[in-house]
């Protein structure tokens, strides 16, 4: 695995606990969802201080979800031509992997549409976001077609409304769907000019390549930096909501972690070892007993990137072979990220339910491919939920107003979500390297006790 396909670690302040900018992100976030919670509820729609209100501090938080918004749509180009560019994939092998990732994103999708279009879990946050659009002033009707695009489900409007007038207007508009072809395409552009043994082309794309790699680096450490200040617009956005619609607001915090934690779970503790069982032919012991260590730590430390090494030493105990596991977990794990595709389309489906949006299956499946696409390279970048989230909510034509409000709310959940998605990633990893292995006769021998 390249280089560049790891996250580069940012440089952080000597933990003092008396110093609340040291303590862990996810702490943060909870203190900044109850002081918020305290300051909407004792203040509601009152003035607070010098005439500043509950509503100035949602807009402020809006103004932090519009910049996330701007640097997550140059993130998922670079991220998705550093990752096709530095993926090797070829071969038999290569297209059996991309095959049963297909049938992964699949399966997490018939889940997700199930789930929401049955049990319907979204609509508990009508009355919430009805009455906060209002009270932003919310002048939009809700319906998905109030940003920009055709809202029409005809095969050529659909792909005329992905056809950029110019280079730049995927990136100005933040159409998701065209900036991964554009970045596939350019990605792809690379890999055959730096095989086609010209010197001079070699050259040029290694020095693009470099270009690439650091303009990647550099986005992450500025949505690093803004991360930082997520739990003060938690803050900002929890006051707001609460003072708006009340301490209500927080009973539909629950709906949402149920409907997520129902998708994932089914997915990962059904799906995942019932086809390494009945294809790939290890049980669910062994698929378990042997990776728990991998799952366990990949939720512990919220990436399933940094757990390739234990995640490969865990293949290797189930007998699986040395280039199945590796391509699964030190290739695949760039595009094998069911966890994250599966929580955006549920969050994004949830939270078009939540602002009354009769979508049909066709609208739905849009929203399901601007989340897979999303996820495409981010395997290595902390909290990508949030900074994908508002991409994919972008996708389902949602009123701006109804994104501002619902991103704080399920992201003051998403320290416990994140893990949850890092989990079935691992789990994903290791079931894709299962499979790879299934109808090939070469495969390690166990050994469960010997370490690397």
């Amino acid at each position: 695995m390249s280089d560049s396909n790891v996250t580069v670690p940012e440089t952080a302040p000597a933990f003092r606990a008396w110093n609340p900018l040291c303590w862990p992100l996810p702490v943060r976030v909870l203190i900044g969802v109850i002081l918020g919670g305290v300051i909407g509820a004792e203040f509601g729609r009152g003035p607070i201080v010098l005439g500043w209100t509950n509503a100035d501090s949602g807009v402020l938080a809006g103004f932090y979800i519009q910049l996330l918004t701007a640097l997550a749509t140059p993130l998922i180009f670079f991220a998705i031509v550093e990752a096709f560019v530095q993926t090797q994939l070829t071969g038999r092998q290569g297209f059996k992997m991309v095959a049963i990732c297909v049938l992964n994103i699949g399966v997490a999708f018939a889940i997700g549409l199930t789930i929401l279009n049955v049990w319907t879990p979204g609509k508990s946050w009508q009355g919430t976001l009805g009455e906060r659009a209002e009270a932003v002033g919310s002048t939009a009707p809700a319906t998905p077609t109030t940003n920009s695009g055709s809202g029409s489900l005809a095969p050529l409007e659909l792909i005329r409304s992905h056809v950029p007038k110019n280079a730049l207007q995927p990136f100005i508009e933040n159409i998701v769907l065209t900036v991964a072809i554009l970045a596939i395409a350019v990605g792809a552009a690379m890999r055959s000019l730096r095989s086609s043994g010209d010197e001079e082309d070699f050259a040029a794309v290694r020095t693009f390549e470099r270009f690439i790699v650091a303009c990647y680096r550099i986005l992450l450490r500025i949505l690093g930096w803004l991360i930082e200040l997520a739990p003060i617009a938690i803050l900002l956005a929890v006051a707001s909501a609460v003072g708006n619609a009340g301490p209500g607001v927080f009973k539909i915090v629950g709906i949402f972690f149920a409907t997520v934690l129902s998708a994932l779970s089914l997915h990962a503790l059904i799906y995942y070892p019932l086809s390494a069982w009945l294809i790939g032919g290890k049980s669910p012991r062994t698929y378990f007993g042997q990776g728990i260590s991998a799952i366990l730590t990949g939720f512990s430390i919220n990436s399933s990137l940094a757990t390739a090494p234990l995640t490969l030493e865990a293949l290797r105990r189930m007998g699986v072979s040395e280039a199945s596991a590796r391509l699964s977990a030190c290739v695949g794990t760039n595009f094998n990220n069911d966890g994250i595709t599966l929580y955006e389309a549920i969050t994004a489906l949830f939270i078009a339910q939540a602002a009354g949006l009769d979508m049909t299956l066709g609208q739905q499946a849009m929203i399901l491919v601007a989340a897979l696409v999303g996820s495409m390279g981010i395997a290595g970048i902390p909290n990508s939920g949030l900074i994908i989230l508002s991409l994919v909510l972008k996708a389902a034509r949602l009123p701006e107003e109804t994104v501002q409000l619902a991103i704080p709310i399920v992201y003051s959940v998403d320290f416990i979500n994140a893990r949850l998605r890092s989990a079935v990633n691992v789990m994903g990893d290791m079931q894709v390297a299962i499979l790879l292995d299934a109808g090939t006769s070469v495969a390690n021998p166990p050994a469960s006790t010997e370490t690397h």
